[in-house]
């Protein structure tokens, strides 16, 4: 097991935490969590042995393998695939090692080393490594890609991928979900619950601390405390907790008051002298309850915005893409005032295509797109945080953006982004320091700060989540319930969506449609398309049978729909047929046998039997023009296949 005694982390002439008494004991899923800068990476050094505590102890077992993901990764010639499986470094020895022996024809050395590589899976990690990257949103052309050709975010899931590869004793993930989208994370969360080793896991996303972690250790106030459960009952116990100690705070004030009081009052009395001593001493020696503090540091609204227009955007027979390639075809979409939507989809679908699209980022190659007039779009996305000028504070930012406000009002609204003071010390982000040294959840909390600021009717956000930690998440989340604009959002963070989204539009296939169903629906959905792909993998003549089977009953139904649209107005026809030559027949009739009575011919006037005559020879007319059509129709359906 991992065990802390008594540890202390201080970082320069600043402590982390002290006192650390605790113990992680094998096959545990830990959450760290804590305020930004309270420790949490440092623990995670100390842990891979990069830093050492100041004071006690820290006991790990000899000989675990500890996997992290690395945070920086080389523009390597190496491929994706060969890169994923340097991380099961004995794997690469044993490799390395056999090559030599074989080189020497070492017979009895290859022998061992191959019963070695038996042992490990060797074998079956090519396809270990393809299945990590395939989960984690890689192309199959993308396994003999170089390193090098990838972006930052996708490197940074080839790092999460060698991580992964690692057959190790204790995982530690920092921020795992930052690079990551619902579909692979929802996957990793499946992997890490066959994880068979302890892990420590850093992460600001709620849902998946809840599906991943047994325990929460909680960093606060130089105090790292454990909690048994998944975050929401973190949560709850650290709630009972806190308003355990203010009780307790409260209670030790009055005390302190009453001791003070009576210190003072009879410090001077011989006779009382030797008490207010004893009081005295024991203030000394009483050890102070600290109040309780649950006050987040971000405080933020969206201020009111302009009239909407009713719709505010719509686009029809859209299609769009890059160059020759297009990505959504067919694109029929409405955005009306106070919508809420949330984009679902898999990896490259092109949810972040219709957000640019949207916002007017991205032209149409096809199709209309009309904006409603007073349209006012506030657009997000992770891009933007290049456009923030480096040199320049939150401040300055600011009164750019709205030169006529008062700098009081400024430094009050960005003080709500926990952009606070001209750095004279505390915790925040002074608000007049220059940004190019900010952090990703800083010049993140600074790009929504101006968005906001700017009063948008409709919002568009892709991925506002990443780099935040849960106290700047949770007041972005109140803030957008607030929010009485229409809003069209894609995240990784569930516990975002399904607080702010009323509705859900898939983006697969290159179609938008909407989603017929919540969070847990779409999660089987993915299910159901891995479970189709992994059986198309694994038996690729099944899956072409299979296939060839959906186009050849695709094809039966359309036939038969043809057939369908041909003998439904030849049977719609004769059934009209048949309702008139029965009323024709039974008028018919009715003239027959009045006709064949003697006495109508004395009795009734001359024109009205003339009518009679003439209807008579009417109906015979129709009834054998019907009759005969009848026959026809009967003949021609005879003639059609049955279904």
């Amino acid at each position: 097991m991992i065990q802390f005694r008594n540890l202390r982390l201080a970082r320069g002439a600043r402590t982390l935490f002290e006192g650390a008494s605790l113990q992680i004991h094998p096959g545990w899923r830990v959450g760290l969590t804590g305020a930004n800068g309270s420790g949490k990476s440092s623990l995670f050094a100390l842990l891979r042995d990069e830093l050492h505590q100041d004071q006690g102890d820290l006991e790990m077992p000899p000989g675990w393998t500890v996997a992290h993901v690395a945070q920086e990764t080389p523009a390597l010639a190496r491929s994706a695939l060969d890169y994923t499986m340097d991380g099961d470094a004995e794997l690469r020895g044993i490799e390395t090692r056999l090559a030599a022996a074989e080189a020497a024809h070492e017979g009895t050395r290859i022998g061992e080393l191959h019963a070695r590589l038996g042992e490990i899976g060797g074998y079956a990690a090519h396809a270990r490594a393809a299945a990590l990257l395939d989960g984690l949103g890689f192309l199959p052309t993308d396994l003999a890609r170089p390193v090098s050709d990838f972006s930052g975010g996708w490197r940074m899931r080839l790092n999460l991928a060698q991580a992964l590869m690692c057959r190790s004793d204790l995982l530690l993930l920092d921020e795992p979900t930052n690079h990551l989208d619902l579909d692979t994370v929802i996957w990793l969360e499946q992997w890490l619950a066959s994880y068979r080793g302890t892990l420590v896991l850093i992460s600001h996303d709620r849902d998946f601390l809840d599906a991943c972690v047994s325990h929460v250790l909680h960093i606060e106030n130089q105090r790292v405390t454990l909690y048994s459960g998944g975050y929401s009952d973190f949560e709850r116990q650290r709630a009972e907790r806190l308003s355990q100690q203010q009780a307790m705070f409260e209670r030790q004030q009055r005390e302190i008051a009453h001791m003070e009081d009576y210190v003072r009052r009879f410090r001077a009395k011989a006779t009382k002298a030797r008490q207010a001593q004893s009081r005295i001493k024991a203030l000394e020696r009483m050890e102070r309850i600290s109040a309780a503090h649950v006050d987040s540091p971000f405080t933020f609204a969206f201020r009111d915005a302009p009239p909407a227009p009713d719709p505010l955007l719509q686009i029809e027979e859209g299609a769009t893409g890059y160059g020759e390639t297009t990505v959504l075809a067919g694109l029929r979409m409405q955005l009306r005032p106070g919508e809420r939507i949330g984009l679902l989809g898999r990896n490259g679908a092109g949810k972040s295509t219709l957000i640019k699209l949207l916002a007017g980022h991205l032209a149409l190659t096809a199709g209309t797109r009309s904006e409603g007039k007073g349209l006012a779009t506030g657009y997000f996305a992770q891009h933007q945080l290049e456009t923030l000028r480096p040199d320049e504070s939150p401040l300055a930012h600011m009164m750019r953006l709205d030169p006529a406000a008062r700098e009081q009002d400024l430094r009050d609204y960005l003080g709500g982004f926990d952009f606070r003071g001209d750095g004279e010390g505390g915790t925040a982000t002074p608000a007049t320091a220059p940004c190019g040294a900010f952090s990703g959840g800083e010049k993140t909390r600074l790009a929504l700060a101006i968005l906001i600021w700017s009063r948008p009717n409709l919002l568009l956000l892709d991925e506002p989540t990443n780099h935040l930690d849960l106290e700047m998440r949770h007041a972005l989340t109140l803030a957008l319930q607030e929010f009485d604009g229409a809003m069209v959002l894609v995240s990784h963070d569930r516990a975002l969506l399904r607080a702010t989204c009323d509705r859900f539009v898939l983006v697969d296939g290159g179609r938008v449609s909407d989603f017929d169903g919540d969070l847990d629906d779409y999660r089987d959905w993915l299910g159901a398309r891995r479970a189709e792909a992994a059986a198309a993998d694994k038996c690729p003549d099944q899956a072409a049978d299979k296939a060839a089977r959906k186009a050849d009953r695709a094809q039966a139904a359309a036939e038969r729909k043809t057939r369908l649209a041909e003998r439904r107005p030849l049977v719609k026809e004769r059934e009209q047929l048949d309702r008139k030559l029965e009323a024709w027949n039974r008028e018919k009739k009715q003239i027959d046998e009045r006709l064949a009575d003697p006495a109508i011919y004395s009795g009734t006037p001359s024109a009205d039997l003339e009518a009679l005559l003439k209807r008579q020879a009417e109906l015979a007319t129709c009834i054998d023009e019907a009759e005969a059509r009848w026959l026809d129709i009967e003949e021609r359906l005879e003639a059609m296949p049955a279904d």
